[in-house]
C-alpha cells in the first residue's frame, strides 16, 4: 500500500486553512500582485517560498541563519490570498511563477537558490523547469512532484484533473464548522510544538478560503514527473516520514521520494527522522545542515 496519509494530509491542510477569514480580492499596484517580498540583508540571492496559507514568516529562522552576515540577500515571498495578503482573480500558481521569473530578471538577481516548503517547492519546481537558466540552486522541503499520485502511481494526468477537481468541488462546498473540525487535529500531524502550530492557525486565518481551495486542487491536480527532467539546477529534496509511520516505514517512504524525483539529473534526497511536514520548526539544525552541506 502507498502512503495514504500524504495525500489525506494535502487534503487535510486544505480543510485547515479553508476556514479562514476571505481577505480583500483587490491585488496591490505592484509589478508582482501575485506575491509580496521582504528582502533582508546582502550578498548572494537566496529566494524563499511558503506553503499553503502560510506567511513569509515560516522563513524566519532560515533568515536569521542565513542573511545576516553579509554572505546572502533573503527574498521572501508571501503569496496572494494567503496570510493576510490580497487575493488575485487570476490563477495562482501560475501567476507566481511568471512574476516570479520577471522578478529575478527585473532585480538582476544572479543564479539565486530557490527554497521552497511544500506548495512553496512545487512552485520551485515550477519555476526551475520553465527558466531553468534563472535558477542557481534548488531546495525543495517535503514536497513532492506529483502528490496527488502518491496512492496510484500510474495514475494519468487526466485522472489527476478528475480528482482535483472533485476535491475542489468538495471543499468548496463544506460548511466552516466541517473545515475548522479537523484543523488541529491535522496539524498536529505536520508539526510537533504548540506555538508552532499557533503561527501557522494564525497566518492560516488570515487567508482567502478560495485562494486555498483552488491552489491546493492545482496542486493536486499537477503532475511534474516529466518536466523536472528540464531543471538543469543542483537540487537538493528534504522529505519525512515520521508522521506516516503507521502507514509506511522509512525505506518505502524513501523509496516513494526518489521514485518520483527520479527523472531530475543528480538530485539529492534526504529524510529527516526527527521532524514533520514543517522541517523548518521541528528540526531546523538538521535542516541547516543538509542546505548548508549542498550549498558548500
Amino acid at each position: 500500500m502507498l502512503i495514504k496519509s500524504i495525500a489525506a494530509f494535502a487534503a487535510a491542510l486544505t480543510l485547515g486553512h479553508a476556514a479562514a477569514a476571505t481577505a480583500p480580492a483587490t491585488a496591490p499596484a505592484t509589478a508582482h500582485p501575485a506575491f509580496k517580498v521582504d528582502v533582508t540583508g546582502t550578498g548572494a540571492p537566496i529566494i524563499l517560498i511558503p506553503g499553503l496559507g502560510s506567511s513569509g514568516g515560516v522563513w524566519d529562522g532560515t533568515v536569521a541563519h542565513y542573511c545576516g552576515s553579509g554572505k546572502h540577500q533573503c527574498h521572501v515571498l508571501t503569496l496572494a490570498g494567503f496570510a493576510g495578503e490580497p487575493a488575485i482573480d487570476t490563477p495562482l500558481l501560475p501567476a507566481v511563477e511568471q512574476q516570479l521569473s520577471s522578478y529575478i530578471a527585473d532585480n538582476k538577481l544572479q543564479s539565486p537558490v530557490v527554497i521552497g516548503h511544500s506548495l512553496g517547492g512545487f512552485l520551485g519546481m515550477k519555476l526551475a523547469a520553465g527558466h531553468p537558466e534563472q535558477v542557481g540552486r534548488l531546495v525543495i522541503v517535503d514536497t513532492l512532484p506529483a502528490l496527488g499520485a502518491t496512492q496510484v502511481p500510474s495514475i494519468t494526468v487526466a485522472q489527476l484533473k478528475q480528482l482535483a477537481e472533485g476535491m475542489r468541488a468538495n471543499m468548496k462546498g463544506q460548511d466552516a464548522q466541517t473545515f475548522k473540525a479537523g484543523q488541529l487535529s491535522m496539524l498536529r500531524t505536520m508539526i510537533t510544538k504548540q506555538e508552532d502550530m499557533d503561527r501557522v492557525m494564525a497566518a492560516g486565518k488570515l487567508s482567502d478560503r478560495s485562494t486555498v481551495i483552488d491552489a491546493m486542487a492545482d496542486l493536486m491536480g499537477s503532475d511534474l514527473r516529466e518536466d523536472i527532467s528540464r531543471i538543469t539546477a543542483p537540487t537538493l529534496v528534504l522529505g519525512t516520514w515520521i508522521a506516516y509511520k503507521d502507514y509506511a516505514p522509512k525505506p518505502a517512504i524513501t523509496a516513494m521520494y526518489t521514485t518520483q524525483y527520479a527523472k531530475l539529473p543528480g538530485v539529492r534526497v534526504e529524510i529527516a527522522d526527527n521532524a514533520r511536514h514543517f522541517i523548518m520548526y521541528d528540526d531546523p539544525a538538521w535542516m541547516y545542515d543538509r542546505i548548508d552541506n549542498f550549498l558548500n
